[in-house]
């Protein structure tokens, strides 16, 4: 049997990322292969599935088949558990965290210029996006803290390197809140119009 349709198999079955390292170490000792000859039926694979609904993605953690991100829609169906909504203040952080790491509490603080609730880094932590890296050698020994890989398995990136510019992000919130207030000024006229057409009744049909 072909060695890609045993790497296939064995990610398929995994129900977590796998590293070239741990691919191997599937097999037997006898049966191992090299790591030039995986890595070969793992790009073959990856080719393989150019043009379907699933895909083979390198994340930080190593090789996991999902689903393509623009059919996520359909497939969330599948689930009665809605994604987690969060609040603004999280994503702040959480951005602050991942693109100024290293970072303490009080680095966060000055940035945002608000303090920085408990509760929102006690929720990053037990997600397991971030982590204490080190303790910063100053009265107090504030935690420094930074992202994890299972952050960047989350948000399907390999490093930080592939994380959106700042000004992707800049643009992104203007499209954002245009949006919005696009569909405010909708709204508004919808409410002016109904109460206009309200207003032409004749008396007799007012209550």
């Amino acid at each position: 049997m072909l060695l890609k349709y045993k790497v296939e198999a064995i990610l398929f079955a995994s129900e977590k990322p796998l590293t070239t390292g741990q691919l191997r170490n599937v097999f037997p000792e006898l049966e191992r292969p090299d790591t030039l000859d995986l890595q070969e039926a793992i790009d073959t694979i990856v080719e393989d599935y150019q043009d379907r609904s699933i895909e083979l993605r390198e994340l930080a953690s190593g090789y996991r088949f999902q689903v393509r991100e623009q059919l996520s829609p359909w497939v969330s169906r599948l689930f009665e558990e809605k994604p987690p909504k969060y609040s603004r203040a999280f994503l702040e952080i959480l951005a602050i965290i991942a693109y100024r790491q290293p970072v303490t509490r009080g680095d966060i603080e000055g940035i945002r210029g608000v303090a920085v609730s408990s509760s929102i880094i006690r929720t990053l932590m037990d997600r397991e996006w971030i982590r204490v890296l080190s303790y910063k050698d100053v009265p107090g020994r504030p935690a420094v803290l930074g992202t994890t890989k299972q952050f960047l398995d989350y948000f399907n990136l390999k490093s930080l390197e592939d994380l959106p510019s700042m000004e992707d992000i800049r643009q992104f919130d203007e499209e954002i809140e245009q949006k919005i207030l696009a569909e405010e000024l909708q709204a508004t006229d919808i409410k002016e119009g109904v109460q206009e057409s309200t207003n032409d009744l004749p008396n007799s049909l007012n209550i």
